[in-house]
């Protein structure tokens, strides 16, 4: 069997479209169908159901990848290192994840692989769903995302879970009094919102979580950085909910204050997620190891 029949199948297989793999490959898009077909006449069986947007493996085809992944990618791991038999971790990682998170704990996380000879190159995304989409297309190596895929070709693992706390500045807290804690359902009416969408996400999802209703304020500032929101409301712009890794400086600099100890905090889970197969490629698999080792003290 051809192996760059095998390469031009795993492409499209992780893509999930002959178009974005014949961009990754460099080809033309009827080079790929080309190929792809005469992959599937030599076997004897369709790989792929074409659709309106994209295709999608069949049951053969995903049984393929699976066989064929971790084999391909070491002999492409081989072939680009040059057999040089060095120890450490060289190339380039693209790791892709939501701003914030993959600012202040993912890539200092990584930073020490750089001494090692891995170059860091960083996209940010800042919905889960586009960056799933990104890393099944193969333009990165490596994905920090707030969902877990539930198709495709990615393997996913729990990275850690964020604690969210409800903030405001001092000024806010010591006019809200012990009402927060009798009417906590009602603080929206008294103080503005500071969020990072017009649909308040992080406060909807407070809200559901401790008080089982819904908000009922727009927001006074909208702006689409966690970290802007945290100096927004450290300002006295008007409460916020935020991570606790986030804000932790600020509250026990007394800039904000949390205005609600709920029994159970809200949590949302990260996951570290990769492409099937990719984890046998060193530079992948070592900052795979490296970051789950990491997130124990997160």
């Amino acid at each position: 069997m051809d192996l760059a029949l095998l390469r031009t199948f795993l492409t499209v297989h992780r893509a999930g479209s002959f178009t974005r793999a014949a961009a990754l490959l460099g080809l033309s898009q009827p080079a790929v169908t080309g190929q792809i077909r005469t992959l599937e006449r030599q076997l004897g069986r369709p790989l792929f159901l074409r659709q309106a947007r994209g295709v999608t493996p069949t049951t053969i085809g995903d049984e393929l990848a699976h066989r064929a992944a971790p084999h391909l990618d070491a002999l492409i791991e081989i072939a680009g290192s040059g057999l040089t038999g060095e120890s450490g971790t060289t190339g380039t990682l693209h790791l892709a994840g939501p701003p914030e998170f993959t600012s202040l704990r993912a890539l200092p996380a990584l930073t020490p692989l750089t001494t090692q000879g891995l170059a860091l190159r960083a996209s940010f995304f800042d919905n889960a769903e586009q960056t799933l989409e990104s890393l099944a297309a193969g333009h990165h190596d490596l994905a920090i995302a707030t969902a877990r895929p539930h198709r495709g070709p990615l393997t996913a693992t729990p990275l850690c879970d964020e604690e969210h706390v409800l903030i405001a500045a001092p000024r806010w807290a010591a006019r809200l009094g012990h009402s927060v804690l009798r009417d906590g359902h009602l603080v929206l009416e008294q103080l503005p919102v500071v969020e990072v969408h017009e649909s308040l996400p992080l406060v909807s999802r407070y809200w559901a979580a401790v008080f089982d209703s819904k908000p009922a304020a727009a927001g006074a500032v909208i702006v689409p950085d966690l970290r802007a929101v945290l100096e927004c409301a450290a300002a006295g712009a008007g409460l916020a909910v935020l991570p606790r890794y986030l804000c932790q400086g600020a509250l026990e600099r007394g800039e904000v204050v949390a205005l609600l100890d709920p029994p159970v905090p809200p949590l949302r889970t990260y996951f570290l997620v990769a492409r099937t197969g990719t984890l046998a490629l060193p530079p992948v698999a070592q900052a795979y190891e490296w970051l789950l080792r990491a997130a124990v003290d997160w």
